[in-house]
Parts: C-alpha cells; structure tokens; sequence
C-alpha cells in the first residue's frame, strides 16, 4: 500500500481535545477503508505565517498514513467539509520515519 505524510491545521478556538477528537475521527476513516496510521503526532498551536479565515494561530498535527488512495480521497473529501480545519496537505512518500518529526524533535530540545 502507498505510504502518506498529512499535515492539518485546525481553528485556534477549539481545544487540543477537540483536536484529538478530530484526529481520532479521521483515523477511524482511514481504517474503516483498509488502511493503517502508523504515527500521529500533535504540534500545538502554533503562529500562522498569514492570517487564514481571520485566524493568527493554528492546531498542528501531523499523521504517517499507510492507506489505499481512495481512503486519502475520502479523508481529504470529509476534511474539507469541517470547519474546524483550515488547511491541510497529504504528501506520497517513499518511506515513514519512525523517529519524531523536528518540530517535535526540537520541543523536546527545547525542554531540556
């Protein structure tokens, strides 16, 4: 099966529990048409680098998808009908990396 990187970014005004709860929600779309999500990682709210639909910040989340196309398509065809979300990207990738993405990487960095 093809693998897949997604990246969304959700409205400022929900809380990181909807933002799981929207996470949660578009997993059991892609298993319920045959596929598998291997990572998925919650960024934070974060700044925008424009302002999108009046909004300064987003939710970010990023999801390592091994799924058919047509789980993608009907993914992406249910995230554009939420208002929650305000932008989102799926790149085919050859390969997953199992280790935590940079913007993680660089948080817990951060910590330390």
């Amino acid at each position: 099966m093809p693998l897949y990187e997604h990246v969304y970014v959700a409205r400022q005004d929900i809380s990181p529990a909807q933002v799981e709860a929207l996470t949660d929600e578009l997993q059991s779309i892609i298993r319920e048409h045959g596929g598998d999500i291997k990572k998925a990682e919650y960024w934070g709210l974060r700044n925008l680098q424009y302002k999108i639909n009046k909004n300064r910040k987003g939710h970010y989340s990023l999801m390592n998808i091994e799924a058919p196309s047509a789980a993608i398509e009907e993914m992406e065809r249910q995230m554009k009908i939420k208002e929650d979300i305000l932008r989102f990207m799926t790149l085919r990738v050859d390969e997953h990396d199992n280790e935590p993405s940079p913007v993680m990487s660089r948080r817990d960095r951060d910590r330390d």
